[in-house]
């Protein structure tokens, strides 16, 4: 009886009362260890190019280290460069010198000294445009503009410009700031305005010269407004189309110079070839890109239309300016472009490069978007027509935010390619940074022999820019990444 009593009380269930604490895991599961295991040694081949890797840059870092070390940056010439650097005992060093002298060379091109505050300004004023299109109805949005205002009254500073220009830019960039913080959806006017904004601080003139252009898109815009209901959204934007294109190529430099005959104020007028280094590369790069994206947008949607004129002509603009390159269309907008406007039309070159920069680009995002309209399900235009919506609200509410998500790594690719082909306006005659300003400088007597110095600045930042943009459209991948939360 006692042993079956032991027995089973020997096969009771056991019950645990108190929890065991969790340890930690053990050290080559954890930490340092385990991702130097996973991804440099684990196993022979990669052991040995992890070696082989090491290797090459401890004696890349030995190599270039004392180029580094010796680099001068207060000299006045080349020559002054090296005997610095020969007095401290090196045989070579980096003569940044070059940077320090011209840095406003490479920042402004040879745009006025006096004016430095208007692009400047403009700069300040393109990251407040974009608030409200990267961060809607955000306190973020807010953040960039407070953040914008004070690098640029700062900047300001710096460059001891006027008392004039820095308080009215104090002012306006502290009132924005409050917008934004108390309206934010209002500052989307800013955004819609910026372009002209920034066209009459960069190129002055008379104001009547921006607000006339505005003019246009105001015409564009009522005519729309008037036939829509009549004859569609597309005829209707087709006719405010030719209906701006019209004033603006024929009646409006009438209209300005009318105006300005009335009242003719205005800032100091630039001359387009003053522009140059990252002033030009923004200004062609940013307006670019901004125009090209809702290009991209109707060209991928009438590549895909059923309507056989609109497919045939969006296909052949697409497959025409992909098997054209850049360079090409650039002599086009320095030599031809010219030729097919009215007589006694008067076209910026800035302006030509910028519209068939535009174009070019447009086509490229043409077709990454129409990939992303091919990803989706056919379900999706399924669920747009059982809600009785027509063709644009599918599109406007359904199909292209899904379709936009989807296509933001090969968007923002576009885009960065783009930024960077800015460089090739050299080749047309404007100062862009890379080629344009670094030639100016080395044809200098002073840093006549200077290479590497002015390339690595320009192209540390490239780097920067691009790396920037890379960086927010992976935070805005995985803010929009909504399907597997």
């Amino acid at each position: 009886m006692a042993r079956s009593a032991a027995i089973e009380k020997s096969m009771e269930p056991y019950v645990r009362t108190d929890m065991l604490l969790p340890e930690p895991p053990p050290l080559g599961e954890r930490g340092a260890a385990k991702w130097l295991r996973e991804n440099l040694f684990s196993g022979p081949l990669n052991t040995v190019l992890t070696i082989l890797g090491l290797l090459f840059v401890v004696w890349l870092v030995w190599t270039a280290f004392p180029w580094w070390f010796h680099s001068v940056w207060n000299a006045n010439s080349l020559s002054e460069c090296r005997q610095i650097i020969a007095a401290e005992g090196g045989a070579s060093g980096a003569c940044w010198a070059v940077i320090r002298a011209r840095w406003h060379q490479y920042l402004f091109g040879f745009y006025p000294p006096a004016l430095y505050w208007r692009p400047v300004l403009t700069f300040g004023l393109m990251f407040v445009a974009m608030a409200p299109v990267l961060f809607w109805k955000e306190r973020k949005g807010a953040v960039l503009v407070a953040a914008a205002g004070v690098l640029t009254v700062l900047a300001l500073l710096l460059l001891s410009v006027p008392m004039g220009p820095l308080l009215g830019s104090a002012l306006l960039m502290l009132a924005l700031f409050a917008l934004a913080w108390f309206m934010p959806s209002q500052l989307i006017l800013v955004t819609l305005l910026f372009p002209f904004a920034g066209f009459f601080l960069l190129w002055g003139g008379p104001v009547w010269k921006p607000l006339a252009t505005l003019l246009g898109f105001a015409l564009l815009t009522g005519v729309y407004s008037l036939l829509k209901t009549r004859l569609g959204v597309v005829m209707a934007t087709a006719l405010g189309l030719l209906a701006a294109a019209v004033y603006w190529l024929l009646l409006q430099g009438y209209v300005t110079a009318a105006l300005t005959s009335v009242l003719n104020i205005g800032l100091v007028s630039v001359n387009s070839d003053q522009f140059g280094g990252f002033l030009l590369a923004f200004v062609i790069g940013v307006t670019a890109i901004s125009a090209s994206l809702p290009l991209g947008i109707m060209l991928a949607l009438g590549r895909r239309s059923d309507m056989p004129l609109i497919k045939w002509l969006s296909v052949g603009f697409i497959e025409f300016i992909r098997g054209v390159p850049l360079i090409t269309l650039l002599f086009t907008a320095s030599l031809l472009l010219q030729y097919f406007l009215p007589p006694q039309t008067n076209f910026d070159l800035i302006l030509r490069v910028i519209i068939l920069a535009s174009l070019f680009s447009a086509a490229y995002l043409a077709e990454v978007i129409r990939g992303g309209l091919a990803a989706l399900p056919r379900g999706q235009y399924e669920a747009a027509d059982s809600l009785g919506l027509d063709y644009w609200q599918a599109q406007r509410l359904i199909i292209m935010p899904q379709a936009l998500k989807i296509s933001i790594p090969g968007i923002v690719s576009t885009f960065i390619g783009l930024f960077k082909d800015t460089t090739l306006v050299s080749f047309v005659g404007l100062l862009d940074p890379l080629r344009g300003v670094t030639m100016a400088v080395r044809a200098d007597i002073n840093w006549k022999g200077i290479y590497w110095e002015p390339y690595i600045f320009v192209g540390t930042i490239f780097f920067l820019i691009c790396f920037g943009m890379s960086r927010y459209s992976m935070y805005l991948e995985r803010k929009l990444k909504t399907d597997h939360r």
